[in-house]
């Protein structure tokens, strides 16, 4: 028999919109472990995959929409334009790595299914994480980028990662323009902007299959950090 919980968030028409290039070892462990339950539709976002990610997606029945030019911010743009066809009430952003768990998605939604949040953010820092999971230098960054938003907008974030939930007409608010790393922040800080409600909630984090494409390697991390102070000042100013 289904929980209570469980009808509310069925009821709430969730989708999940996964990013992905060449991550065709973990795609199909990501799709599987996404709970089918309260998702309506999952949608994998091929961003120009040169291996199976495609096929493999498709394979674990996840819909898959292609944006062959890459950027993190163009593939998730690609999944919310596939998703206005028939609109969900909340959309959750997950990684195609399996470092994030899918499993902790119920928590990520119950926030704004109870109306108290706009935008929620998986925050990995503020759990016990597996060794390794995350570099150091990118755990630094990351609450570097944290304190310097909240000391602008009066939050009280701790991290900026990308597995999180939004409320869809919230996201239509937005205006969403980054095609590549400035994509997350830049949705924290519009969020802001607009007086939306922001919550974090712990969420775990594990080791990914294969390499980053980010914090693999120090020129992807300063190239990614660039990104994101650009989009933060950028939002700031303007």
């Amino acid at each position: 028999m289904k929980s209570r919980l469980e009808r509310i968030l069925k009821k709430s028409n969730i989708a999940v919109i996964i990013p992905a290039l060449n991550e065709e070892e973990s795609i199909k462990l990501v799709v599987k472990e996404v709970p089918k339950n309260i998702v309506s539709e999952i949608v994998v976002v091929d961003n120009g995959s040169t291996d199976d990610t495609r096929a493999k997606a498709k394979e674990s029945g996840a819909t898959v929409v292609t944006e062959p030019k890459h950027g993190y911010g163009r593939a998730c743009k690609a999944g919310v334009r596939h998703l206005e066809k028939t609109p969900p009430e909340i959309v959750v952003f997950l990684d195609a790595d399996y470092s994030d768990y899918p499993a902790d998605m119920s928590n990520l939604v119950q926030p704004i299914v109870d109306g108290n949040a706009d935008l929620v953010l998986g925050s990995r820092l503020r759990n016990d994480l597996e060794k390794d999971a995350i570099l150091s230098h990118a755990v630094a960054a990351n609450r570097y980028f944290s304190r310097l938003i909240n000391l602008m907008y009066d939050l009280n974030l701790t991290d900026l990662g990308p597995f999180r939930a939004i409320r869809w007409n919230a996201l239509g608010r937005l205006n969403m323009k980054s095609d590549s790393y400035g994509w997350s922040c830049e949705m924290i800080v519009k969020t802001a902007k607009l007086k939306f409600k922001i919550m974090e909630v712990p969420v775990r984090y594990r080791r990914r299959i294969g390499r980053s494409k980010i914090s693999g390697n120090i020129v992807s991390s300063l190239r990614a950090s660039l990104h994101i102070l650009y989009n933060i000042m950028r939002h700031r100013i303007y």
